[in-house]
């Protein structure tokens, strides 16, 4: 039996990218998976390719930063598939790379904020009754590894990655006695495919940033993901745990 099967699975961010890996190795795996973000014609092409008939797939056109959307996507899988177990908190913006403070407009600086931030809380608020009723779960957030280091010219990433570490910590306190685990997961940079439509020489420094040389796959990711979410790990809450070729031993 797959490791998944009889679970329901929330991924935001789903189009393309981490979350889209991961919600192939949830649905590999035997879940039932609701996939959320902006791009619903990629959310619609990845089910054409895991379910055409869609058995154990939804996809929903849902904004993080809305209260209500995240509130509908929870919905969507709780009246669809009878429950929610498991949540991947994936959806989340970079914002402006190589940028001074000084430079950055308030502007940039709330996009991310309300995406990377308000997004994870909006998400974590719809999804949290729902896997409790359901007889309890867990959640996997996405930070970086820029959540536990500084990076200069991304400070609004950077503040935002470390604020989903603080909020994981918290909300895994929180509901540790309600049958529900919370960890989060540090990416360096991945060989998602906007990283590979870049000029090789970019891949290629950004690959050496890594003590191991190489970027980070998608696959190893969803993989780390598919672990924290098991009931493998059932003492693993909390946490947060680098996927980064080594950049934050450093």
């Amino acid at each position: 039996m797959a490791e998944f099967t009889n679970k329901v699975a929330l991924i935001t961010g789903a189009a393309t990218g981490i979350g889209e890996a991961i919600a192939r190795r949830l649905f590999a795996d035997g879940a039932s998976i609701v996939v959320c973000g902006h791009n619903r014609a990629g959310l619609d092409q990845l089910l054409r390719e895991l379910d055409p008939k869609q058995q154990r797939s939804r996809a929903i056109e849902a904004d993080v930063r809305n209260e209500g959307a995240m509130t509908a996507v929870v919905d969507l899988a709780v009246k669809t598939f009878g429950g929610l177990h498991l949540a991947v908190n994936n959806a989340g913006i970079t914002g402006p790379h190589d940028t001074l403070v000084e430079d950055l407009s308030l502007q940039d600086w709330r996009a991310v904020i309300d995406t990377d931030v308000t997004g994870m809380f909006l998400s974590l608020k719809a999804e949290l009754p729902a896997i409790r009723n359901s007889g309890g779960g867990a959640i996997v957030n996405m930070s970086s590894g820029n959540g536990i280091v500084g990076v200069g010219g991304l400070s609004a990433y950077t503040a935002a990655k470390h604020a989903v570490v603080g909020l994981t910590k918290s909300v895994a306190l929180e509901y540790a006695d309600k049958g529900v685990r919370v960890n989060c997961i540090g990416p360096g940079y991945v060989a998602t495919p906007r990283i590979q439509e870049m000029p090789q020489e970019a891949q290629t420094q950004w690959a050496k940033l890594h003590p191991t040389e190489r970027l980070v796959t998608r696959e190893e990711v969803a993989q780390l993901a598919a672990f924290l979410l098991s009931d493998r790990v059932p003492s693993c809450t909390g946490g947060f745990y680098p996927i980064d070729g080594g950049i934050t031993a450093r």
